[in-house]
């Protein structure tokens, strides 16, 4: 095996001292374009959950023909900032994208082939959760064009999923596996850990399980008390952090003996069943955001403008028969883009190719020189003239890592 060899940056070759950053970012090419589909709707709202969710209320159900209507005339109203950009992924996240009908979601597919250029070999991802699992409805899924399936399995332990408010079990959990790679090649499995009184034993136990189905892509998540849930205001006791760092140890250890390689902060795959889907958000690529709530960034030659939706489902179905889907736009400034570049791109742990960084931000390199000189004596990044990547001790604090790219 080739020892991996990171070369210096030389003074020569890049200055000592940043060069000023310019008025305007100069993007010669757009990057790559991703879609992203936001369904709002689920059965319950898990007590640690800050996504844009919500739970039916009375008896009229999901309103899905609405937000139907809503997202296909979301779109069209976008077409004017992607026109004749070309769709590599699309992926219907939530909320429980999989309480969608088969029919209602191939609808909203075929708007999208109708409407912009898709990939004909694009990443197609829906998010599901065990507990609304149904065989015939994941085959209909797969015949409207479905390629990737990602299940919220989070733990096989039936008192762990009560713990943290799902509303399916481990049998349930066992069985929506089965179901899904009877008809999808690619599944990808999220695993939560660092669960309340959880042990390093059961953490372990779920990994195992989930290996046993022969995944090819897990997501391994470390429970976070985020603000304004449930669990924030009322905190399960949860592992300390030294259990927390021997959960996140043993489980990178076990993935590496799996063959599974380590790709992002959280993401682990076998080679070739990478997320092509979140590798072009870390890469900094664009990505159209239709839904309540979702959030887009898109590049021009003018600049690189971030937007989100109405965010409520019910303010943003209001919107939609205005024709006004947008609750908040800005045009990112020039001297944010360093920082929100690297808070991407070091989530990969090889990092990215140097030249990506002036591609996708339309600043070179060397206006940031201070900045990566800081980041490599601190002993958090190593740097080359190829490759920007984040040093094992940069993944384990990546927010310091960050913060050095942080500019008032």
């Amino acid at each position: 095996m080739t020892e991996r060899r990171i070369i210096p940056l030389q003074p020569a070759a890049s200055p000592q001292r940043s060069l000023p950053l310019p008025e305007r970012p100069q993007l010669s090419v757009p990057p790559p374009l991703s879609l992203y589909v936001h369904f709002p709707w689920c059965v319950r709202k898990c007590p640690y959950c800050d996504f844009n969710s919500h739970a039916p209320r009375g008896d009229a159900g999901i309103p899905e023909a609405a937000w139907i209507d809503a997202v296909i005339a979301d779109l069209q109203a976008a077409l004017p900032q992607v026109w004749g950009r070309r769709v590599h992924s699309v992926f219907f996240g939530g909320g429980t994208p999989s309480l969608m009908s088969a029919a209602g979601l191939d609808r909203v597919l075929t708007a999208i082939r109708m409407l912009l250029p898709l990939d004909p070999l694009a990443e197609i991802t829906l998010e599901a959760n065990p507990g609304t699992v149904e065989a015939a409805r994941f085959r209909d899924y797969r015949g409207a064009g479905i390629n990737r399936l990602s299940l919220g399995i989070q733990s096989f332990d039936d008192g762990m999923l009560a713990r943290i408010g799902r509303i399916h079990g481990g049998d349930e959990a066992r069985r929506a596996i089965d179901i899904a790679q009877t008809h999808f090649e690619r599944v990808n499995l999220d695993l939560m850990y660092a669960l309340p009184e959880q042990s390093l034993d059961m953490a372990l136990a779920d990994l195992r399980t989930a290996l046993g189905f022969g995944a090819s892509h897990l997501s391994c998540y470390h429970l976070t008390l985020e603000p304004n849930t449930p669990f924030a205001h009322h905190p399960p006791p949860l592992p300390d952090d030294d259990v927390a760092a021997d959960m996140q140890q043993a489980i990178e250890d076990t993935l590496a003996g799996a063959g599974f390689v380590h790709y992002e902060t959280s993401a682990f795959a076998r080679p070739g069943q990478q997320c092509v889907h979140n590798l072009n958000y870390w890469t900094f690529g664009d990505y159209l955001g239709i839904g309540p709530g979702a959030h887009g960034k898109l590049s021009s030659h003018e600049g690189i403008r971030r937007e989100m939706r109405h965010k409520h489902p019910t303010r943003y179905l209001e919107g939609a028969a205005r024709g006004d889907f947008i609750q908040e736009a800005r045009e990112v400034g020039t001297a944010e883009l360093p920082f929100e570049f690297m808070m991407n791109a070091l989530r990969l742990t090889d990092g990215v190719p140097a030249h990506l960084f002036a591609a996708r931000t339309g600043v070179p390199l060397a206006a940031v020189a201070d900045e990566l000189r800081q980041a490599r004596e601190r002993g958090l990044l190593d740097a080359s003239d190829a490759q920007l990547r984040p040093t094992l001790q940069g993944q384990r604090f990546l927010n310091e890592l960050l913060q050095v790219f942080l500019r008032d």
